[in-house]
């Protein structure tokens, strides 16, 4: 139920809806007689809005803060396990076209490759179900797997975690797949920016695995980076929103050890 209202909230406080909705709003307000003035107000707001998310980079200035949180550290001589978090295929497509559709943060499957190559005795677990609330039998494990057999990577010796929906139900479910012993040294791969809210959700599991970070948005930088792109700051504005949401929500639910995790 919970996984539900986290989607439906998402989509009540996301800024594109909010902007949306003000401007019905407005609109609304210019067709009423006695409301006309609070109609015009509305909508100058709304347009200076407009105006400062298409110039000022806001988005970059929460990333920021969230990609640095664990900064990369140098890989261990030794590593026992790799624990990958999904998030870069597109399930509800993949199962429409018959084919393996990545969207984003493909990084994460780099890495995966990479360090599967870098540590050939370690352990990997592969984390992803289905994030749809519509196409709960859209499931990213099965099509990782079958994409990394494309590609002739021994599956193997990789576990694939399929009913984890969300980051708190990759730590839980991935656990008892790898069962980590207190002196195995475990790497945790995902996306910069979400890797605070990651960690806090292992550690909460009592599992201790070491951040490796990919996927960088930002430079680590703040900046202006003054232009004009709408579309492009308020989609990273929604994604920054999104994560420190996601880390508050996590933490009054008891699904994180911390408000903020930190090395």
């Amino acid at each position: 139920m919970d996984f539900i209202l986290s989607k439906a909230l998402w989509l009540a406080v996301n800024p594109g809806n909010l902007l949306l909705l003000l401007l019905i709003a407005a609109v609304a307000l210019l067709f009423t007689k006695r409301r006309f003035a609070w109609g015009r107000r509305l909508a100058a707001l709304i347009t200076a809005l407009l105006l400062v998310l298409s110039t000022l980079p806001l988005g970059r200035w929460l990333f920021v803060p969230l990609e640095t949180r664990f900064p990369a550290q140098e890989l261990p001589g030794k590593v026992d396990g790799i624990v990958v978090l999904g998030g870069f295929v597109d399930t509800v497509t993949s199962q429409k076209t018959g084919q393996v559709e990545l969207g984003g943060a493909i990084e994460r499957l780099f890495a995966l490759i990479d360090l599967s190559q870098r540590y050939p005795q370690a352990r990997i677990v592969f984390s992803g179900g289905s994030g749809s609330v519509l196409y709960p039998e859209a499931r990213e494990a099965p099509l990782v797997k079958k994409l990394l057999t494309g590609i002739s990577l021994d599956t193997a010796r990789i576990q694939f975690e399929d009913r984890s929906r969300n980051t708190h139900e990759n730590a839980v479910y991935a656990k008892p797949m790898a069962n980590p012993t207190k002196d195995e040294n475990w790497l945790l791969v995902t996306s910069a920016a979400h890797m605070p809210r990651a960690m806090g959700c292992f550690r909460q599991q009592g599992w201790p695995v070491q951040a490796w970070p990919v996927d960088h948005i930002t430079d680590g930088s703040y900046g202006l980076g003054l232009d004009f792109n709408l579309s492009g700051r308020l989609g990273l504005l929604g994604s920054a929103i999104h994560e420190w949401l996601g880390l508050l929500s996590y933490y009054v639910m008891g699904r994180s050890d911390a408000l903020f995790p930190a090395p």
